[in-house]
C-alpha cells in the first residue's frame, strides 16, 4: 500500500492524506501552497541575503588560515603543488590533508592573484550553495517553507557562517555531504541506480576534502537506503554496493596516484611519519583523532620558555596522557572534557547547540505522527537520514579523545538544520491535536531557556538579550497552546509561530553577526563572543591563537600570540609560531626577495604555520620544515645538508631573538636541522627575527 502524497513539491507532504498499513486513514489537513511569485521573492531572499552576509566583512579575516593560504598560492603557481596539496610552490611536503578544498581556490588565485577576497570567496560561494542545495532537497519532501526554514537555520548558525567564511575544508566538506544525502534521497524517491552513484561519488570527494569524516554519515545513509528503498533487498544491497564502488573511485583515483607517484618526484605527505597517504588516513586522520595517539602532532621538550614546556606537557594529543595538561578529553586537557554533553559545553554551545534540543523534540514527535506509513515513506527516511547525520557525528565528537576544535562542529549544522525544519513541516499541519500543540509548546519553551543559558555565559554581550529570547520564548510558547479554528485563533497561531522562530533564531543570528564583524585568523578558531579562557575557553575574539583582545563578555584572554613566553607567535608584524602565521616587515620580506629566483626556496622555516606568512608575503616558495607543527621528519638532516649544498636553499628563519620558531624544533629531525644550521652558519637580526644566510655570501 503506498502513501497518497502530493507530487507538488511546494505543499509539505505532512498536509496530505496519508494511508498506514492498517488501512485507516488520518485526517487531512488543507495547507494552500504559496505562489510562484513569493517563492522566488522569499527563495531570492534567502540566497541573496545569505551571500551579502557571508561577503559582509570578508577582508577582515585576511588570510585566515594562513596554513592553507599558503598552500593555495603554492598552487596557484604550481600545477603539481595544485594536484598535491603542497604547502610551497617547490612541493617539499603537502598539508596534513588531502587538497579537494584547495583546488577551487587555487584556480580563482591562478586566474585573479592573491587576495584574502580571492581565498575567502570561493568558500562563501560553496556556502551559498549549500544553503540552497538544502532547501532544494527539503523542498522535495516537505515543502516550500519547510526548504526556507532549513536554509534560514543553517545559514545562521555561528560556526558554519564562520566557517564558510574561512579557508578550511568545511565549506567543501558541508556541500559534498549534502550532495551526497540529497542524490540518496533521489534514490530512495526513484529507484534509480544512478543516484546511488552520484551519492557516492559525493562521499568519494568528501575523503579528498576531509577525510574520514565525511564517512560518519555513511551508516545512516545506508541503514536508510536499505530500509526505505523501492525494490526488494536484494535490489537495495546491489545499489548499496554500486554506491560503495563509486565511493572507492570517487576518492580511491587521487589516493592510487599518490601511492603510485614516485616519491622521490612528489611532495612528502604532511601529517604521516613515513610519507605514507594511507598512514595520514587512519593514523594522525583517522583512529588517532579517536583515540588521541596522533603520532607526531607536537614534540614537547626543552627549548620553548618555562610557560610553553608546562604548557605543552605530555605532548597536543600525542599519545596517552596528552594534552596540554592533563589526558586528551580529561580534566584541563586542551581538547576540552569528553562525554556526552561536550556539545553542549562552553566551548561548543554557543557555536552550534542552540536549536539541538528542539530538533529532538520535534523529531521523535514527527516519527510518531508518520507512525506506520509505509516503509518507503519520503518524509521518515529523511528525518531518519538527518538525524542519524546528527547522532552519528555528534557521538563521534562527544567522545573522541584526540585533537578536537569547535570549529569541527559546522558539519552538524545541516542535520540540525533539516532534522528541525522538517519535523515542525510534520506537525505543524496536525496542531488541532492537543498533544501536538504541548510539543511545539515545549520545543519553544525548552529553545528559549537553553537560548538564555547560552547567552548568559556571555553575560557583557548584549545583556538585554537573553531577557527578550526568554520573555519571547514562554509567550510564544503559551499562544501555540490555543487550538480552535476561529479566525483570531488561526492569526494567534500565526503570531505564535512567529514568536517562536524568532525566540530560536535571535541568539544564533546575534552570535552569527559578532563572527561576521569580528577577525578570524589562525588555525583555531570560534564563533561569537567568547565564553571562557582557554583551556575551557578562546582565546579573545578571534579564537584561540586569534587577533584581538579581551572578548566582548570579558572573560577571554589576550591572544595567545602576545602572550610572554608563549610559543604561538608574536604581536603583527613580527614573527609566527605554532597558532599564528609570521607577518613580516617590508624589510624583512625585501631581504627575502634579494636573489630570490636564484634558489629554489627562498628561506626555510620549522613549521608551515610560520613559514606560510613569510611565503604569502615574499611571493616566493618557503620551505616548511616539519609540517604544520614542525614533527614531520621532512626532511632529514642529510637532505637538508644537501639542499644547502646545492645551492637550493637562501636562508634558514631562527624564529624570534627569544629562540621559538614551532613545537616540533625542541626534538626530532627539526631540532636537528635548527641544530646543524645555528653551529655552522653566523646569524643576523631583522625586526627581532633571526636570520641565517646559507649561502655563505
Amino acid at each position: 500500500m503506498s502513501d497518497n502524497v502530493s507530487t507538488d513539491p511546494t505543499v509539505p507532504t505532512g498536509s496530505t492524506v496519508s494511508t498506514g498499513s492498517t488501512g485507516s486513514t488520518e485526517a487531512s489537513v488543507s495547507t494552500k501552497a504559496p505562489s510562484n511569485t513569493l517563492i522566488r521573492v522569499s527563495l531570492g531572499a534567502l540566497l541573496v541575503g545569505t551571500g551579502v552576509l557571508y561577503l559582509w566583512n570578508l577582508s577582515v579575516n585576511g588570510w585566515a588560515n594562513s596554513f592553507y593560504t599558503a598552500a593555495i598560492q603554492a598552487g596557484s603557481q604550481s600545477w603539481k603543488a595544485w594536484f598535491f596539496g603542497s604547502s610551497d610552490m617547490a612541493n617539499s611536503i603537502t598539508v596534513d590533508k588531502p587538497p579537494a578544498s584547495l583546488w577551487i581556490s587555487g584556480l580563482m588565485v591562478r586566474a585573479f592573484g592573491l587576495h584574502s577576497w580571492t581565498v575567502l570567496v570561493p568558500e562563501v560561494l560553496m556556502g551559498v550553495a549549500s544553503v540552497f542545495l538544502l532547501y532544494l532537497v527539503t523542498r522535495r519532501v516537505f515543502g516550500h517553507w519547510a526548504g526556507i526554514g532549513a536554509g534560514v537555520v543553517l545559514a545562521l548558525t555561528p560556526v558554519a557562517a564562520m566557517m564558510f567564511r574561512f579557508d578550511n575544508p568545511e565549506a567543501l566538506l558541508i556541500l559534498l555531504m549534502l550532495a551526497a544525502c540529497g542524490a540518496l534521497l533521489r534514490a530512495i524517491e526513484t529507484g534509480r541506480l544512478r543516484w546511488m552513484i552520484a551519492a557516492g561519488v559525493a562521499i568519494g570527494f568528501g575523503f579528498l576534502a576531509k577525510q574520514l569524516e565525511v564517512m560518519l554519515i555513511v551508516p545512516a545513509m545506508v541503514i536508510v537506503y536499505f530500509v526505505a528503498a523501492p525494490g526488494t533487498w536484494l535490489r537495495r544491497v546491489g545499489h548499496l554496493l554500486a554506491a560503495l564502488a563509486s565511493l572507492v573511485v570517487g576518492a580511491g583515483w587521487w589516493v592510487l596516484a599518490v601511492t603510485v607517484w614516485p616519491a622521490s618526484s612528489r611532495p612528502y605527505i604532511g601529517g604521516s611519519q613515513n610519507n605514507s597517504i594511507l598512514e595520514l588516513t587512519f593514523g594522525y586522520n583517522g583512529l588517532g583523532r579517536l583515540s588521541g595517539n596522533e603520532e607526531g602532532s607536537v614534540v614537547p621538550g626543552a627549548g620553548m620558555g618555562e610557560q610553553a614546556g608546562r604548557f605543552a606537557e605530555g605532548g597536543l594529543g600525542g599519545g596517552p596522557g596528552g594534552g596540554f595538561s592533563g589526558g586528551p578529553g580529561g580534566p584541563g586537557g586542551v581538547w576540552g572534557q569528553t562525554g556526552f554533553w561536550r556539545m553542549f559545553d562552553a566551548e561548543q554551545g554557543g557555536q552550534i547547540a542552540w536549536l539541538i534540543p528542539a530538533a529532538i523534540i520535534a523529531f521523535v514527535a514527527a516519527i510518531v505522527v508518520i507512525g506506520r506509513a509505509p516503509r518507503t515513506d519520503r518524509r521518515r527516511a529523511y528525518l531518519l537520514l538527518f538525524a542519524g547525520w546528527l547522532v552519528s557525528m555528534a557521538g563521534t565528537f562527544s567522545f573522541m579523545a584526540g585533537i578536537f576544535h569547535s570549529y569541527y562542529t559546522a558539519a552538524l549544522a545541516p542535520a540540525i538544520a533539516a532534522a528541525l525544519a522538517a519535523s515542525v513541516a510534520v506537525l505543524w499541519p496536525h496542531r488541532e491535536k492537543l498533544w501536538i500543540r504541548l510539543v511545539l509548546a515545549a520545543a519553544t519553551w525548552t529553545t528559549a531557556g537553553w537560548g538564555f543559558a547560552l547567552l548568559a555565559r556571555t553575560p557583557d554581550f548584549m545583556p538585554w538579550l537573553r531577557w527578550l529570547v526568554l520573555v519571547l520564548g514562554i509567550a510564544a510558547g503559551a499562544a501555540l497552546l490555543v487550538g480552535g479554528g476561529k479566525s483570531w485563533q488561526r492569526r494567534l497561531a500565526a503570531a505564535a509561530a512567529s514568536g517562536a522562530i524568532l525566540a530560536g533564531l535571535v541568539g544564533p543570528t546575534a552570535y552569527t553577526i559578532d563572527t561576521v564583524g569580528t577577525a578570524k585568523e589562525g588555525p583555531i578558531v570560534s564563533a561569537g563572543p567568547s565564553s571562557g579562557m582557554f583551556p575551557g575557553g578562546h582565546g579573545g575574539p578571534g579564537g584561540f591563537g586569534g587577533r584581538g583582545g579581551q572578548s566582548p563578555g570579558g572573560q577571554g584572554m589576550p591572544p595567545l600570540g602576545q602572550m610572554p613566553g608563549m610559543p604561538f607567535g608574536e604581536m603583527k608584524g613580527g614573527p609566527g609560531g605554532f597558532l599564528t602565521g609570521s607577518e613580516p616587515s617590508e624589510q624583512f620580506v625585501a631581504t627575502l626577495r634579494a636573489g630570490a629566483d636564484d634558489y629554489t626556496w627562498v628561506a626555510a622555516a620549522v613549521g608551515s604555520t610560520e613559514a606560510s606568512g613569510y611565503q604569502i608575503a615574499s611571493g616566493y616558495s618557503v620551505m616548511p620544515i616539519g609540517g604544520f607543527n614542525g614533527t614531520d621528519p621532512s626532511p632529514t638532516l642529510d637532505e637538508f645538508k644537501q639542499l644547502v649544498a646545492d645551492g637550493k636553499i637562501h636562508y634558514f628563519i631562527g624564529g624570534s631573538s627569544g629562540g621559538f620558531g614551532g613545537f616540533g624544533e625542541s626534538s626530532g629531525t627539526s631540532a636537528e636541522i635548527k641544530k646543524w644550521v645555528e653551529s655552522t652558519f653566523t646569524s643576523t637580526t631583522i625586526d627581532d627575527v633571526t636570520l641565517y644566510d646559507l649561502s655563505g655570501d
